[in-house]
C-alpha cells in the first residue's frame, strides 16, 4: 500500500504535499519550509499547553521529589513494519525505560534528524504515529528539535526521545535488590519484534504475518506497584533479548538467575522463523516485553496481573534466583540438561530499534 493511500485514512498533512513532496533543504534551519514544518506538522500535531510556550525548552512543575529520566535514539530500518513504525517505537521505547525505573511517565522530548529528500508524507505518517502512541501511553511530547542532513547521510529519519517520569512510591527497583529465591516472570511471549523486522527487511514471507510486540508497558508496571507487589527488579527485553537482560542483572547483582526453557513463551511461528534463520529466540529483541523479578511469596499475584494486562496472555514464570553460580545465568533445557547462557557475541539482528 502506498503512503498516500494510508494518509487518506487519517488527518490530512497541513503542508500541501504537491507543493513540498520532499524535505528539500539540507541547511535550511531558519527557512520558510522549515518553519512550516515545525509549526504545521510538529507543533500542531503534538499540541499541548507546554509545547505551545514556543520557547527553547518546556517549563513544568515536578509533582514529586523523585523523578526518573531516560533517553534513547532510534535508527531502525525499515521505518515501517508490521505492528509499528519508527514513530511509535520511539515513544514506546522511552516510556518503557521509565517504567523499568518504577516511574509513571509524564513528558517526552523529540529530536528529529531528517535526510534531505525524505518524502513529506512519510514524515507525516511518523509524526501522526508518535502522537497516537503518546496519547495511548498517557504522555505528552512537550519540546523537540529538527535538523536536516545532506542526502545520503541520514537513512530517511532518525529520532531521539528523552523522557521524564515521576516515582510515586518508596520502592527501590534495580538489580541490587535481587535476592536468592526471587521468582523471574516475563510479561509475554518473546522474539516477535526482531523477527518482524527481519522478515520485512529481507522480504521473507511466512504462513502468518509476524507483528512486532511494540507497546507501552507502564500501565502494567503501575498495576504491579498499586497491588503492593514486592518488585525487586524490572528490565525491558530490547537489544539482546531475554538472555542479555538477565546476564546484565546477574553480573550487577552477583546472583544466579536460573531459567526453565520449557516455561519460556515463544510463539510457534516465531520459533519456526528462528529455526529457519538460525536465531536463538532468547537473544531476539522485543519492544513490549519485560522481566519482573519479585519476591517468591508475591509471584502468583504478580503473574495474575501480568496475564490480565493487554498482550499478557502468555506471561509466565520462567525461573528463579539462585546463588550457586554468582554472576551467571543458567538454563535447564527441554531435554533436561543444564547450560550456561552466555552473552551473545556481536549483533544477532542489527538496527532493530
Amino acid at each position: 500500500m502506498a503512503d498516500k493511500d494510508i494518509l487518506t485514512s487519517g488527518p490530512v498533512c497541513p503542508i500541501p504535499i504537491e507543493d513540498y513532496p520532499q524535505v528539500l533543504l539540507a541547511h535550511g534551519g531558519g527557512g520558510k519550509l522549515m518553519q512550516q514544518l515545525i509549526q504545521k506538522m510538529f507543533v500542531s500535531t503534538f499540541e499541548n499547553p507546554l509545547i505551545n510556550q514556543a520557547h527553547d525548552g518546556a517549563v513544568f512543575q515536578a509533582p514529586a521529589s523523585r523523578l526518573a529520566m531516560s533517553t534513547d535514539s532510534y535508527v531502525i530500518h525499515p521505518l515501517f513494519f508490521p505492528g509499528g513504525d519508527i514513530g511509535s517505537l520511539a515513544v514506546h521505547g522511552t516510556v518503557n525505560d521509565l517504567a523499568m525505573c518504577g516511574a509513571r511517565p509524564l513528558y517526552l522530548s523529540a529530536g528529529f534528524i531528517l535526510e534531505e529528500g525524505l518524502p513529506m508524507e512519510t514524515l507525516w505518517r511518523v509524526v501522526q504515529s508518535m502522537q497516537a502512541a503518546a496519547q495511548n501511553a498517557g504522555v505528552a511530547i512537550i519540546t523537540g528539535d529538527t535538523k536536516v542532513v545532506d542526502r545520503g547521510k541520514g537513512d530517511g529519519i532518525f529520532i531521539n526521545t528523552s523522557g521524564v517520569g515521576v516515582i510515586e512510591h518508596d520502592v527501590v527497583v534495580n538489580p541490587s535488590q535481587v535476592k536468592e529465591d526471587d521468582v523471574i516472570l516475563v510479561s509475554g511471549d518473546i522474539g516477535r519484534h526482531g523477527i518482524a523486522i527481519m522478515a520485512v527487511r529481507e522480504g521473507l514471507e511466512f504462513e502468518t504475518v509476524i507483528e512486532s510486540d511494540s507497546a507501552p508497558v507502564s500501565s502494567t508496571v503501575q498495576a504491579l506497584l498499586n497491588a503492593g507487589i514486592e518488585l525487586h527488579c524490572l528490565r525491558d527485553l530490547t537489544r539482546g533479548g531475554l538472555a542479555s537482560a538477565l546476564i546484565e542483572i546477574a553480573v550487577t547483582s552477583g546472583t544466579n538467575p536460573h531459567l526453565e526453557e520449557r516455561a519460556i513463551p515463544v510463539r510457534e511461528d516465531v520459533q519456526g522463523a528462528c529455526e529457519i534463520l538460525g536465531f536463538d529466540p532468547l537473544y531476539v529483541a522485543n519492544e513490549g516485553r519485560f522481566l519482573a523479578i519479585v519476591a517468591k511469596e508475591h509471584a502468583r499475584s504478580a503473574l495474575e496481573i501480568l496475564q490480565s494486562a493487554p498482550g499478557g496472555d502468555q506471561a509466565a514464570q520462567i525461573g528463579e534466583i539462585r546463588r550457586k553460580s554468582p554472576g551467571r545465568v543458567t538454563l535447564t533445557s527441554k531435554i533436561g540438561t543444564t547450560r550456561v547462557v552466555d552473552m551473545f557475541s556481536g549483533e544477532q539482528l542489527p538496527r532493530i530499534c
